[in-house]
C-alpha cells in the first residue's frame, strides 16, 4: 500500500485524503493538513513511485486510482478526496472507477484531457546532476541551477532528494515512460454524479472555458472556482484561501 502520513483523529466525518502532483510527495501538504486536522482526520499519501511509496514499472492513472482505494479501503471505506495535477487526475479516475469511496471531490488545477506540455526537462534537469558530488542540499541547488532557474522549482524538486543516500526519491524512468500517459487522460466509463468542485488558480491555464463541456459530462454536479493571485501551485501561493475553499466545500451539506 501506498505510504502515508496522517494528521488529526477520526471524527463523524470520513477523512480528507489528498494526492499530490508530479515530482510531490505527502510532505509537501504537511502544513495544509494539520490547519485542516483541527476537524478532521486528513490523510496524504506517497503517489506510486513517488517519495517512499513502491516503485512499480506502471504509472496509468487506472492503477493510481487503485492505490487511492486500497488506502480508503483501509481507513473507513470513503473519503472526501483531494487530488493536485497529476494527483488531481488519479481522484478524477478514482471517482470514475469507484466512485462509492468518493464522498466529495476537490480537483485542483487540472482537468480531464491531455496537455501538451511535457516535464520531461526536470527529468533531465535531476538526472544531470552528480550526486556524488552532493554532500548538501546546496551542493545539489548549486547544480540543479544550471539546468533550472526558477528557485521555488529547484526548492520543490530537492524535497525528492535524499542527500544522505545520494538518491533522487522519484523513479525517474518509470515516470519518463509514462509521461504520455501522466500528461495524458485515460477513456474511462462511466460518469461521477457526486459533489465536485474543479479549483483553479486565477493565474493558470490548466484549466480552460473549452474544458467545461468535458468536465461536465463526466462530472454532472461540478462547480467552478478560481482562487486570485494564485497560479498552478494554488495551495503554495495562496495557501489560507486554497484552505478555507476546501473547509467550505468539504464541510458542505453535512
Amino acid at each position: 500500500m501506498l505510504r502515508t502520513l496522517t494528521e488529526g483523529l477520526d471524527t463523524a466525518h470520513p477523512p480528507i485524503l489528498i494526492a499530490h502532483g508530479l515530482f510531490g510527495s505527502a510532505r509537501n501538504w504537511g502544513v495544509i493538513a494539520k490547519r485542516l486536522s483541527d476537524t478532521r482526520r486528513v490523510i496524504m499519501v506517497d503517489m506510486r513511485n513517488h517519495g517512499e511509496s513502491p516503485w512499480t514499472d506502471s504509472h496509468a492513472y487506472p492503477d493510481l486510482a487503485e492505490d487511492l482505494a486500497e488506502v480508503i479501503a483501509a481507513n473507513g471505506g470513503q473519503a472526501d478526496v483531494l487530488g493536485h495535477s497529476m494527483g488531481g487526475k488519479a481522484a478524477m479516475a478514482l471517482s470514475l472507477l469507484q466512485s462509492s469511496a468518493v464522498r466529495r471531490l476537490i480537483v485542483a488545477d487540472i482537468a480531464p484531457v491531455a496537455y501538451g506540455h511535457t516535464q520531461q526537462h526536470l527529468i533531465d534537469a535531476m538526472r544531470a546532476i552528480d550526486l556524488s558530488r552532493v554532500e548538501t542540499r546546496g551542493d545539489a541547488d548549486r547544480q540543479l541551477a544550471v539546468h533550472v532557474q526558477t528557485a521555488g522549482v529547484r526548492a520543490f524538486l530537492l524535497q525528492s532528494l535524499d542527500v544522505k543516500a545520494k538518491k533522487w526519491r522519484l523513479n525517474l524512468d518509470v515516470l519518463e515512460r509514462f509521461m504520455p500517459e501522466i500528461l495524458g487522460w485515460p477513456d474511462l466509463p462511466g460518469a461521477y454524479d457526486g459533489p465536485a468542485l474543479f479549483l483553479s488558480g486565477a493565474e493558470s491555464d490548466y484549466v480552460k472555458p473549452e474544458h467545461r463541456p468535458t468536465i461536465k459530462t463526466l462530472f454532472p454536479s461540478a462547480k467552478f472556482a478560481k482562487i486570485p493571485g494564485a497560479g498552478h501551485w494554488l495551495h503554495a501561493d495562496r495557501p489560507r484561501e486554497f484552505e478555507a475553499t476546501i473547509r467550505a466545500f468539504f464541510g458542505a451539506g453535512d
